[in-house]
């Protein structure tokens, strides 16, 4: 069967006798073609089945219109919540979204980084995945003046602008939470402290024992991944300590989730045997029973954040360089998992 024919600006033009600049603009919503008219052209577009030619319109303009995303991961309530922000704000100007992901993998994000490049993405918003060892194949952006925000893990040289929360601070107050509910053995739960992510939240644990001077013990830090088989065997690991360690803080909820779930199956009661914080108040926390005090990581703002900073820079309306962290506000957020008193308390 023949295909029909693409329709054109210039039969809609024809039809209406109008020029074809006059249907352009009227396309486009300019405010120098009248209502009437641009009605007239939106109705007979939508009859005809016009369709936008982006590519010739891009190709004139010498932008693709589309924003290239890089994640770690797709199968995390954080990153779709911090695509959801990113697309708010990318949807509101009229760019597309390439999403990319690295599936922890080093290989797989250089050629992510190569593909979206080659496909001419205005600009780059980048997580870094566990294995990565350093930034050289984001060089072709920046050697065409190409824009890259990073976020969440990210490298903080001070030469990038990355959009972070303050991971350290973060660890701290999970930690000096436990140590305000009584608990004096608190084993961490995280992961390749290569990623800034969870060295500075092993770092926050670390001075919050020092603040209330307690010994770190290198048997009470445990170093898995985030899936479900490394949580159970970190409760597993957590299970042979003697003595028991009588808190924990756990780099990410679902991580924490699994660990309750075995705890407690193992006949150990949460909270008051062992209290956990999580990190990133995913909505597992809120199911799980008991229900988990965690960090509050603000994943849909992380996004607009990023997203919004790199448009305005497209748009000429601010410089990257001016800005090259970028701190999200976060808060704990206290729940059952953690509180050893009958008292009930308040997020703080």
């Amino acid at each position: 069967m023949k295909s029909r024919k693409e329709v054109t600006i210039y039969d809609i033009a024809e039809k209406l006798q109008l020029s074809g600049a006059t249907v352009s603009r009227a396309l486009q919503n300019h405010p120098a073609v009248n209502k009437k008219t641009k009605k007239k052209v939106l109705d007979l577009a939508n009859d005809l089945g016009y369709r936008t030619n982006h590519f010739a319109r891009n190709l004139r303009s010498q932008q693709s219109k589309t924003i290239g995303v890089l994640v770690h991961e797709l199968n995390s309530n954080f990153i779709t919540s911090v695509l959801a922000g990113i697309e708010k704000v990318t949807t509101a100007e009229g760019y597309d979204l390439i999403i990319a992901h690295s599936s922890e993998s080093f290989a797989q994000e250089q050629a992510n980084v190569r593909n979206l490049f080659d496909k001419r993405v205005d600009g780059l918003i980048a997580s870094l995945s566990f294995e990565t060892e350093n930034l050289d194949h984001f060089n072709s952006f920046y050697e065409k003046n190409v824009p890259v925000v990073f976020f969440d893990r990210v490298e903080q040289d001070g030469n990038r602008t990355v959009v972070v929360i303050d991971n350290e601070n973060c660890g701290y107050i999970a930690t000096r939470h436990l140590m305000d509910q009584g608990c004096k053995r608190i084993a961490h739960i995280t992961s390749t402290l290569k990623r800034n992510v969870y060295s500075q939240r092993f770092n926050g644990y670390k001075r919050a024992l020092a603040s209330g001077k307690l010994t770190f013990h290198k048997d009470l830090l445990i170093l898995e991944d985030i899936s479900q088989h490394a949580g159970v065997d970190a409760a597993e690991r957590i299970l042979k300590l003697k003595p028991l360690p009588d808190g924990i803080f756990i780099t990410n909820d679902f991580l924490a989730a699994v660990v309750i779930k075995t705890l407690k199956a193992k006949g150990v009661a949460v909270p008051n045997d062992i209290a956990v914080v999580g990190f990133n108040n995913d909505a597992i926390g809120e199911l799980i029973e008991p229900t988990l005090s965690t960090i509050n990581y603000p994943g849909k703002t992380m996004g607009e954040i990023a997203a919004r900073n790199l448009i305005d820079h497209l748009k000429g309306g601010s410089t990257l360089a001016q800005t090259s962290t970028i701190t999200v506000h976060s808060n704990l957020v206290i729940r059952e998992s953690s509180v050893k008193s009958a008292r009930k308390k308040a997020a703080v």
